[in-house]
């Protein structure tokens, strides 16, 4: 017995929805698989991988304000706010209300903090060459990636 449904009458090259022509289904399975390459190289670190980006933030424009790096990595406040404690608690950052404006919390690296960047700065290496991707294809993907991240943020934008 054969079911009879659009997906089976066509091949996936033709069919809009079928699940392989999907870009949110690409970028999903890709971000999990490259996320585990990360896993265990910034284990050795002690850091998560959305502490990883919180410590690059810093390493770049040390201090920051919890806003600017709520900006920087487009996260919320609900999601930064346990990300910045957790980093706190490990002594890699502080957390203090700014002398300028008591509204403004200002995130600083510690010391530990600083020197944590030499141990990381092995990291892109290392995940270059588990993925065994050539650095040009990963260069035009990142290009690609940061025009698709603006035109979907663009897109995402309420029009007023």
């Amino acid at each position: 017995m054969s079911v009879d449904t659009p997906a089976a009458q066509t091949s996936s090259g033709d069919d809009p929805l079928a699940l392989d022509r999907q870009v949110c289904f690409a970028l999903a399975v890709a971000n999990r698989a490259v996320l585990a390459v990360y896993r265990p190289i910034l284990d050795r670190l002690g850091l998560t991988h959305p502490q990883y980006l919180v410590m690059l933030a810093l390493w770049e424009r040390a201090p920051m304000t919890v806003k600017d790096i709520g900006r920087v990595l487009q996260l919320d406040s609900p999601t930064l706010s346990p990300l910045l404690k957790r980093l706190e608690a490990l002594g890699l950052l502080t957390r203090e209300r700014s002398t300028v404006d008591e509204r403004q919390l200002v995130v600083d690296l510690t010391d530990k903090g600083r020197s944590l960047r030499r141990d990381a700065e092995a990291v892109p290496g290392e995940v270059v060459e588990s993925l065994g991707v050539d650095m040009a294809e990963l260069e035009a993907l990142h290009t690609a990636l940061v025009r698709v991240n603006g035109a979907a943020l663009k897109a995402g934008t309420p029009h007023r």
